[in-house]
């Protein structure tokens, strides 16, 4: 089995444990180590993919589909997993199988379905053993899924003191128990604020977090501490005094300019040696890092200046869009450009004069993923004015379809055009539920999900952009583009670029008598690396980078 870092936060949840796990994780694996991540979300969700954005952030959508049968009357399916894995596969350069999300949903369903079966003969289902056992067997089977894996990095949601995640914080204690003390290691990440009034940082939130975990079993190994500035040795020394841990294991984590410097940052104070030390692993020689830091370089010194609008409804949370926003980011800082993204609130655009001169302002726009009827008309005027005006222009997802909506409805003359999820009623259906979608009753897992071929037309923008005839992307929808209505757009200026293998999905549309308008029904988002941006977002910064620079003509 590999080794085990656990990660719990104290004091507040949105302290930065995915960051301060993804960048453990990029330490390791400066070092040659296998990592594999994974992530625990207490709440009763079987997964987060029927939640609200608003209220968790997006759902990441994983490349491989997750099939499990907890009992022969009840199968569950996901690729939608917590935002964290975003975050994770972004800093370690890899896809994460999506069993590695952990929730209370998943755990009890298993437990509850297994005692109407009979499994326990008869015993009384309590949550320690039966809720604990299956948490360590869930985290036991990722350990052992993938050959050659070092080391399993377990992040668990929420705080210590949640009632929620009590089950998983003792889970942990009895796993450090059956386990040999220099295979797991505890990491707590809390915070230290700075109060402006005294200008002094305050650990006593810090010790009083710490003192809660004791209490349940757990002492920390390392402590991770969140502050706006870097800690001063009084401060760490205090932490150390009062949490039972060495100086040298108290770790600064202060306010970044760029995110992704963080495990650089660590390095700088021997975390990985502190790590490798505990766990008894061989302390290689780190490798990669001077290529990281280049990357950190490109984003901490762009030359130009870009904005760009993204009309949508999600727009109280930044969480909604994350991937999107790390995708335009990284597209950016590879062009040396800084890239400002204004989410603007689709439902004010329906309903306001100057629409088009608001949206002329930016120097491209990006029209969001979403679903149900809200905010939805301001995001087809958004897409009309970008195809009016030959504006740089990317639809991920729903944001396809409206633009398709929009073509519809002031090219082809269809002004009641829409998709039948927004209007049952519509005239003209020109957006339609996939045929295999018309018998789903269930709403949990069941859309079209995880990673696609897409086969790309020759002699298309899309072609000239990934450079190859097929490649494999991320899906998650239930309605799709219908061809009568793509056929009819032809004849101004609408070109297929992409299909599924069979031809009949609909998976990418442009505008050969535009510059660059482009609209795919997939999330190039979850694919793209701070190292390696996607090559869809990248061709998007350019196009506006051209159209700033006055060449932004079609081609």
């Amino acid at each position: 089995m590999p080794k085990f870092i656990f990660v719990t936060g104290g004091v507040l949840s949105g302290i930065g444990k995915g960051h301060t796990t993804a960048s453990i994780a990029k330490l390791l694996q400066f070092r040659g180590y296998e990592i594999d991540l994974v992530k625990i979300d207490p709440y009763l969700n079987v997964d987060p993919g029927t939640l609200n954005p608003i209220e968790h952030g997006e759902p990441f959508i994983t490349d491989q589909i997750f099939e499990f049968s907890p009992a022969p009357s009840f199968e569950y399916r996901s690729a939608e997993v917590d935002q964290d894995f975003g975050t994770y596969e972004r800093f370690i350069g890899r896809a994460i199988h999506p069993r590695n999300n952990i929730t209370s949903g998943q755990v009890y369903l298993c437990v509850i379905l297994q005692e109407r079966l009979g499994t326990f003969l008869g015993k009384t289902v309590q949550i320690i053993p039966h809720i604990t056992n299956e948490i360590k067997r869930r985290l036991r089977d990722v350990g052992a899924a993938v050959k050659g894996l070092d080391v399993v990095m377990v992040e668990i949601g929420g705080t210590v003191g949640d009632i929620e995640a009590a089950p998983f914080l003792e889970a942990i204690r009895q796993f450090r128990l059956e386990e040999q003390s220099c295979d797991t290691l505890l990491v707590h990440v809390t915070l230290v604020p700075l109060l402006p009034t005294v200008g002094e940082l305050k650990t006593k939130p810090t010790q009083h977090s710490v003192k809660q975990l004791q209490a349940l079993g757990l002492q920390p190994d390392i402590i991770i501490a969140r502050s706006q500035v870097s800690l001063t040795e009084e401060a760490r020394r205090k932490i150390a005094l009062h949490s039972n841990v060495a100086p040298e294991a108290v770790i600064s984590n202060p306010d970044l300019d760029e995110i992704y410097e963080l495990p650089l940052k660590f390095y700088e104070q021997g975390l990985d040696a502190i790590i490798l030390q505990r766990l008894e692993l061989m302390a290689r020689p780190p490798g990669g890092m001077a290529a990281w830091k280049e990357v950190v370089e490109q984003f901490m010194n762009p030359t130009t200046q870009l904005r760009i609008a993204m009309p949508g409804k999600y727009v109280a949370m930044t969480d909604t869009y994350v991937s999107i926003n790390e995708a335009l980011r990284s597209a950016g800082a590879h062009h040396k450009a800084d890239v400002t993204i204004d989410m603007v609130d689709a439902e004010m655009l329906g309903s306001t004069n100057d629409t088009k001169e608001k949206l002329l302002t930016y120097d491209g726009m990006l029209l969001t993923p979403g679903f149900g009827t809200r905010g939805t008309e301001g995001m087809i005027r958004s897409a009309w004015i970008a195809v009016e005006e030959d504006f740089p222009f990317l639809g991920i997802c729903f944001g396809a379809q409206l633009l398709f909506v929009a073509l519809c409805r002031y090219a082809l003359g269809m002004k009641k055009a829409n998709s039948t999820e927004l209007d049952p009623k519509t005239p003209y259906p020109v957006v339609d539920l996939l045929p295999e979608q018309r018998e789903v009753e269930e709403k949990g897992g069941t859309m079209r999900l995880a990673g696609h071929s897409v086969h790309i037309k020759a002699s298309t923008k899309l072609r000239s952009i990934y450079k190859k005839s097929q490649v494999r992307e991320r899906f998650r929808h239930r309605y799709h583009l219908m061809w009568d209505a793509a056929k009819k757009a032809e004849d101004i200026g609408l070109v297929v670029s992409a299909t599924d293998k069979t031809g009949h999905i609909i998976n990418a549309i442009e505008l050969s008598n535009k510059f660059w308008i482009v609209g795919v029904q997939y999330h190039p988002e979850y694919t793209s690396r701070p190292d390696q941006p996607h090559p869809l977002y990248y061709s998007f910064i350019e196009a506006m980078l051209k159209r700033k620079l006055g060449k932004g003509q079609r081609q």
